[in-house]
């Protein structure tokens, strides 16, 4: 038997109700505060990572799933949306006709990472970003968003973490410093580290080392060294969220894995699921468009992981579904017919309904009629001559006699 790919799975129906929940609530909310949906390749030219993402990151480094097509070609699926969203914005000529843009996008992406709880190989992700617009208060606004949109989902116990990164005026300096701080821990760095602590010291900030981690307790605070334009935005940015009401944890340790980020930089954490406990992320990136060959143009955005708040969700125990409303159980060959020519203009008419071809007793009929759905139409010889059905809620056993003139109708309210 052929199996699953390692790191990859099935959504299966009975969990796809609750991904089309998360899924609806995004499209609704981004659609709000005035964001337009982009639908891109999940394969890009590797270029295109490499260069935007950055190639001493482990990303490019280690996880892309990379290859020579037939023509010649590197290309590497996707295994994040940023990128794409800015290709595209220089592309099609977004930066000389209409430069501002709010665009959203979801789908899956891929790196091959070690498989474990709520992180696979192949992974969803819901995109935003502004594109355009320099102002703080579109960066306050991304957060805020982000996190009405866990707000609206039940994910009560998130946390923004929030730091600036500065930009090309003050992050030298900061560099400078802290590759003074990490020189004097080099015997307690990973080769990873050490390797990446010459090109850029944050890469070692970001490291998930434990032992990593412990050695640079301490390091010097980027946001102790920025810049007075830099400082003003990152002052404006808290100030609007806390207006809007939203508390956030200034952590000047978070560097995020990318390197196109500059200034603001945020990441939402929760006590659900453990040792994994990101489910999104992002920051302002005002350098990538022009370092993907586009004019200077100022950008940021966001990304939701689906996998993992899903997992969070689940446990919660919430149910999300638009599950079959009605089963049709029949009984004999003219009540096939007639149930089979129901349930199609039921469903024409937008009345979800579900039956068996195949002939079933009335007991097993109502053995699958109880396996998630409201309402069985029993349908057999005696209610054909009677020209009346036999209509039965599954949830309190109670039961309605329903002419058959009367029975769309009838359902259409009981199912609302």
């Amino acid at each position: 038997m052929i199996k699953l790919v390692r790191g990859f799975r099935d959504i299966l129906p009975e969990d796809v109700g609750l991904w089309q929940h998360v899924e609806k609530t995004a499209r609704e909310l981004l659609e709000n505060f005035g964001f337009s949906e982009i639908r891109l390749p999940v394969l890009e030219h590797t270029e295109l990572f490499a260069r935007g993402i950055g190639a001493d990151t482990d990303i490019v480094e280690k996880e892309m799933y990379t290859f020579t097509d037939r023509g010649g070609d590197l290309l590497t699926l996707r295994p994040e949306a940023t990128a794409g969203v800015a290709r595209a914005y220089i592309e099609h000529g977004f930066p000389a006709n209409r430069p501002v843009q709010k665009l959203w996008t979801m789908g899956p992406m891929f790196r091959r990472e070690r498989p474990q709880r709520g992180r696979f190989r192949q992974f969803y992700q819901v995109n935003a970003e502004i594109l355009g617009v320099a102002d703080p208060l579109a960066d306050a606004q991304a957060l805020f968003l982000l996190l009405t949109f866990l707000s609206r989902l039940g994910v009560t116990d998130a946390t923004a973490h929030v730091n600036s990164l500065g930009c090309p005026k003050c992050r030298p300096a900061y560099k400078e410093t802290l590759s003074a701080f990490i020189r004097g821990r080099a015997g307690d760095l990973c080769e990873n580290c050490l390797r990446r602590s010459e090109a850029n010291p944050l890469r070692v900030l970001d490291c998930k080392s434990e032992h990593c981690s412990r050695a640079v307790e301490g390091a010097p605070a980027i946001t102790d060294h920025l810049c007075n334009e830099c400082r003003e935005h990152f002052d404006r940015v808290i100030g609007a969220l806390r207006d809007l009401g939203k508390e956030v944890l200034l952590d000047s340790r978070l560097v995020r894995g990318l390197d196109y980020y500059t200034r603001t930089t945020f990441e939402i954490r929760t006590s659900a699921l453990g040792a994994q406990n990101a489910i999104a992320g992002g920051g302002r990136y005002d350098g990538l468009v022009e370092l993907l060959g586009g004019p200077p143009t100022p950008g940021l955005g966001f990304a939701v992981g689906e996998d993992r708040l899903i997992e969070i969700l689940a446990a919660k125990g919430v149910e999300h579904g638009a599950r079959p409303a009605v089963y049709l159980a029949w009984l004999g060959e003219k009540a096939r017919d007639m149930a089979f020519r129901w349930q199609n203009e039921w469903a024409q008419s937008g009345l979800r309904a579900e039956m068996d071809l195949e002939g079933r007793s009335l007991k097993a009929h109502m053995k699958r009629a109880g396996k998630g759905y409201r309402w069985a139409v029993v349908l057999g010889d005696e209610e054909m001559a009677r020209g009346k059905v036999q209509v039965r809620d599954m949830e309190t056993s109670g039961q309605n006699e329903v002419p058959f003139s009367e029975l769309l109708e009838w359902l259409a309210r009981a199912t609302r």
